[in-house]
Order: structure tokens, then sequence, then C-alpha cells
């Protein structure tokens, strides 16, 4: 339990640090809301997928859908990876960032409001992204708040509470170089601890045939 809660207060010494140092190359707009333009691919891929895929893949794809309808849901995830992710950004990446860099637009709301010339549009799209973007928050906070509850013991009101505490801090101190370069660092570890849980479990069950079989045995929840 020691060497848990040291790499979680190191984890959070890590992320505060990143919103100090951000703090100042944030000095107008333009560097708090996109990093002065300057973020480059990969900091800008590591920022959607560790956003993107966090909570949903360890704990809503893994552990629930993973947990109760098995190897199926792989698909699942890979047309999620696909269509939703990676044809979204071949197909509008490179021409959003053209046309909001001409646009001299640093938000989507400003960028169809600019591009449309509707103030009322600008507004609807505000309207919709803080909508939508609070259902999908708790979601996030709640997963990460469940692994935390589950490694530490902690109450997860208690980790909501300091999830949203620590990321406030860093978000209004950086901005978004802040975010995505936390989103880095996270991403980072992400990739290195499901490469080690996947060699750990291969390594046990003595492959990946045999690691599916004894999954196997385990009754699902949602079994009829």
């Amino acid at each position: 339990m020691f060497l848990k809660i040291l790499m979680m207060l190191a984890f959070f010494a890590v992320t505060a640090y990143i919103g100090f140092y951000s703090r100042k190359h944030a000095t107008n707009v333009n560097d708090f809301v996109l990093g002065g333009r300057n973020v480059g691919p990969w900091m800008s891929a590591f920022a959607y997928g560790t956003s993107y895929f966090s909570a949903v893949v360890f704990v809503g794809y893994a552990g629930q859908f993973g947990w109760n309808f098995g190897m199926s849901v792989v698909w699942v995830g890979i047309g999620n990876a696909v269509i939703g992710s990676l044809l979204a950004w071949v197909i509008l990446g490179r021409r959003t960032r053209v046309m909001t860099k001409h646009l001299d637009s640093a938000t989507m709301p400003d960028f169809f409001g600019k591009r449309y010339d509707s103030k009322s549009f600008r507004i609807v799209v505000s309207a919709l992204i803080f909508i939508f973007l609070v259902p999908y928050s708790a979601s996030v906070y709640r997963g990460l708040s469940e692994l935390f509850s589950m490694a530490f013991g902690i109450d997860v009101i208690y980790a909501v509470v300091g999830m949203a505490i620590l990321t406030g801090i860093y978000v209004v101190l950086g901005g978004y170089m802040a975010v995505a370069l936390n989103d880095l660092v996270q991403g980072i570890i992400m990739v290195v601890s499901l490469i080690a849980v996947i060699a750990v479990v291969l390594n046990s069950q003595g492959g990946l045939m045999n690691a599916v079989v004894q999954l196997s045995k385990f009754e699902s929840p949602a079994a009829p």
C-alpha cells in the first residue's frame, strides 16, 4: 500500500508541475486555448486518445462489455477506433485545422459562428457541447473514481472531488498545453500498463488460447 500511495503522490506532483510549467507559456488567449497552435501530432494524438479511450476502454469495454460478453466485443472496440476515431481524423482533422486558422477561431463554437456568420449558431453549438459533455465527463470521473476506490480503498466521492480539484489546477494554470502534456504522460502510462497486463496474463496462463479458455470458465452476470 505504501508503494501505491507513493506512486499516486508522484503522479499528482508531476501533474501539478506540468500545470505550473505550462503557465509560463500561456501568455495570451491563443496560447491558453490552443497551446499557441504548437502542439505536435503525437501530443495531439495522445491528448485525444487518453481523453476518448481512458475510462471507456478500461472500465466500459474491458470491465463491463468484455467481462459480460467475451471476445466478441473486440469488434465493437475496433469499429469505434476505426470509424469513430481514425476516420474522423482523416476526413476532418486537417480540414478543421486549416479552416480554424484561416478564420482565426479558437474554439469550435467560434469556428461555426464565423464560418456561417451566425451568432445564434455559435450559441447553439456551445449549448450542445456543454449538454453532451456533462454525461461524458460524469462517466469518465465515475469510472476513474471506481478504479481509485478499488486500488487505494478511497471512497468514490473523495476520489471524484480529488480528481476534479487536480484537473482544475492544471487546466486553469496552463490551459490546453497543460492538458496535452498531462495526457501525453497519462497516455504513456496507459500504454505501458496495458502491455504489461497483457504480458502478465498471457505468461501466467500459458498463451492467448489458454487465457481465453480460463476466462470462459467464469460465469458472466449477463448470461441467461
